[in-house]
């Protein structure tokens, strides 16, 4: 059955935290993907007549938010650059997570996109993983 992307919530919390409960971030417009193809490893012999792989490490480039810009919250996410966050993703409409909690460790950085005319003003926060991206089993 399908779900649409309603009440997805990026939180964090301060990896130092051994418990506790985890803080909502921003309000989301969007997401990235959560994974990456894996490299591929060539097995290719003379006697192969086409290359033959094996799946190395997985890729995975920054995980790029988008949000509305608000100077409080701007800065308060600003305060958080340089800290060891743990980070997750909540899916479900309920905002609880019953369609799946994401979790993974990271650094952020924001900064505020470009615009024109008309527009919203809008900040992109941009997490560099330092763990595997995984589905939080309760």
């Amino acid at each position: 059955m399908a779900s649409n992307t309603y009440n997805t919530l990026l939180k964090y919390k301060e990896t130092s935290q051994v418990s506790g409960a985890f803080t909502e971030l921003v309000a989301i417009k969007d997401f990235p993907d959560l994974g990456g193809s894996p490299e591929l490893l060539e097995t290719t012999t003379l006697k192969d007549k086409a290359q033959t792989y094996i799946n190395g490490i997985q890729s995975m480039s920054s995980l790029e938010f988008t949000a509305n810009y608000d100077l409080a919250t701007y800065k308060t996410i600003k305060g958080l650059e340089g800290k060891k966050l743990t980070f997750q993703l909540w899916f479900g409409a309920n905002g609880l997570g019953e369609d799946g909690i994401f979790e993974w460790q990271g650094d952020l950085v924001v900064w505020v996109t470009g615009k024109g005319v008309n527009e919203v003003k809008e900040m992109t926060i941009s997490i560099a993983a330092s763990t595997e991206i995984t589905l939080k089993e309760e």
